[in-house]
């Protein structure tokens, strides 16, 4: 079933000389739910930009974008914002984790904007997913005293918490190590295919591109489908 989908979707933006600069160009991309798919891109390629119109925070200049098959254009911003808060879960490369809080604390956050059972039970809810990362046994330890690889599972268990129906990944391994990054590429898409969520990884890492199920590449704002090949996957020791 579709949860995403951009159809010849472009974004322009006018610069100070009055001159036209073209980032995204007629970029069409389907996502269904329960998918992994990563889109590679360099520096400079228009993957922030397609970010901000996957993640509803920016509205593209032509094209049209559909959640649930319904066309996003038409929301108005406060619904925008509301399906934001509670389809899509976002995680950056900057864990941008609050200094001065807890594990817990900071895994919470999302749910204080949340409602009902969610809003009640945020310590239960952030506790449960902070175990299911593997860090029951840090919910009090403050981001300081964490390493790299944990700080980036706590943004993850805090980006989960409101059961997203959407992840998107912006580089969320780019402050780690190799291994820690593998470690926690594996972790993430094991929680989206324990929930059935749809993850979109945007990263210039093709190793952890691999991961996924399907592959894109971004170049001078146009969206190319990849396939795969047993060498790639094999980088990160995923079966072809």
């Amino acid at each position: 079933m579709s949860l995403l989908r951009l159809e010849a979707v472009t974004r322009t933006v006018e610069l100070p000389d009055d001159a036209r600069l073209d980032i995204l160009k007629g970029v069409d991309l389907e996502v269904n739910v329960g998918d992994h798919v990563s889109i590679v891109g360099r520096s400079g390629s228009g993957k922030t930009t397609l970010l901000n119109l996957l993640g509803l925070l920016d509205e593209p200049t032509s094209g049209a974008l559909y959640l649930d098959d319904q066309p996003v254009g038409g929301l108005s911003s406060g619904t925008r914002d509301k399906r934001r808060g509670r389809d899509i879960g976002f995680i950056f490369q900057q864990f941008n984790l609050l200094q001065g809080r807890t594990a817990l604390e900071n895994a919470m956050m999302p749910l204080l904007y949340a409602r009902g059972k969610q809003f009640w039970q945020r310590e239960r809810i952030a506790t449960e997913m902070l175990e299911r990362v593997g860090l029951g046994h840090r919910l009090q330890s403050m981001p300081d005293k964490l390493s790299g690889g944990e700080q980036q599972r706590v943004s993850i268990a805090r980006a989960l918490v409101r059961g997203p129906r959407l992840i998107l990944a912006d580089e969320p391994t780019g402050a780690l190590d190799v291994e820690t990054g593998a470690t926690v590429m594996r972790l993430l898409d094991d929680v989206a295919e324990q929930s059935g969520a749809a993850l979109i990884t945007i990263t210039h890492d093709v190793n952890v591109a691999a991961l996924a199920r399907r592959h894109y590449r971004l170049d001078n704002g146009v969206l190319t489908p990849v396939v795969a090949t047993p060498e790639l996957a094999s980088l990160v020791g995923v079966a072809s």
